[in-house]
């Protein structure tokens, strides 16, 4: 299971060197709504704790992540809507190219926080 509410700022820039694509990972110059506490990363589990299945992997930076690819199977596309309906239910946001990722519409507020891993 992939749970991830922070992240270092060191952290952020490898990221950054490998994926410098705004889309799916933040400037470290700017800093992430990660960096903030203010974002998690996270999917579904059965009751044995096996993940359900989701339209691509996690951290899969293709179209296959995004919300709206529609080539997904239909129990892919069932398991994403149903993380997003409960997790925009508690107040979350989603973005459109990670199924995964779930953020507060307040994240402005937090500050950049370095919180060693």
């Amino acid at each position: 299971m992939h749970f991830f509410t922070r992240i270092s700022a060191q952290r952020q820039k490898v990221m950054w060197e490998l994926v410098p694509d705004e889309r799916y990972v933040a400037n470290p110059a700017i800093g992430s709504k990660h960096n903030r506490g203010a974002a998690v990363d996270l999917t579904l589990v059965d009751n044995d704790g096996k993940e359900l299945e989701m339209p691509s992997a996690f951290d899969d930076f293709t179209e296959k992540a995004h919300r709206n690819y529609t080539r997904s199977n239909i129990e892919a596309k069932k398991n994403s809507l149903l993380l997003e309906t409960v997790m925009k239910k508690r107040g979350f946001k989603s973005i459109p190219t990670e199924w995964w990722h779930f953020e507060s519409p307040d994240w402005k507020k937090f500050p950049v926080m370095d919180v060693p891993l």
